[in-house]
């Protein structure tokens, strides 16, 4: 069955809030990467109520949806992804409280998520996945 997840592109300070993945064990290829925040949807949910319960577990930080920028789809996952444009609106930086930082065993594998503010000069040096989705952004919001 094809999976749903859904991220939020955040602009904070003078870059923008990502996650940072490191020492990821399931992920060969990858041990150490950035993406946008999100995750699966929950049943019943919108993909919007989805973004922002996602942010507010992995950040601790409440936004609302602006408009939703891009979508693909990765047969690696069978994963349909939606990425959303969002504004915060209050809520301290770094406080998400969700599975993933709850020491729960089935997580071991994933490694660290540290949430980060990157320098809007910082993001083309970076591996942000997915690579077609960090070539839209980067044309769309860096190099404007």
């Amino acid at each position: 069955m094809k999976r749903t997840r859904v991220a939020g592109i955040i602009p904070m300070e003078d870059g923008f809030a990502l996650m940072h993945r490191l020492d990821v064990k399931k992920n060969k290829d990858f041990q150490e990467y950035y993406t946008f925040p999100g995750g699966g949807l929950e049943i019943g949910e919108t993909p919007e109520e989805g973004t922002i319960r996602e942010i507010e577990e992995e950040f601790g930080i409440h936004v609302k949806i602006v408009k939703k920028l891009y979508e693909c789809y990765s047969e690696r996952k069978n994963e349909y992804e939606i990425f959303y444009l969002c504004e915060y609106v209050d809520g301290e930086f770094g406080t998400g409280t969700g599975p993933e930082f709850s020491n729960d065993p089935k997580y071991v594998d994933s490694g660290k998520y540290i949430p980060e503010i990157v320098k809007k000069e910082e993001i083309e040096k970076i591996l942000l996945l997915p690579p077609d989705i960090k070539d839209k952004f980067v044309m769309d919001f860096i190099k404007k």
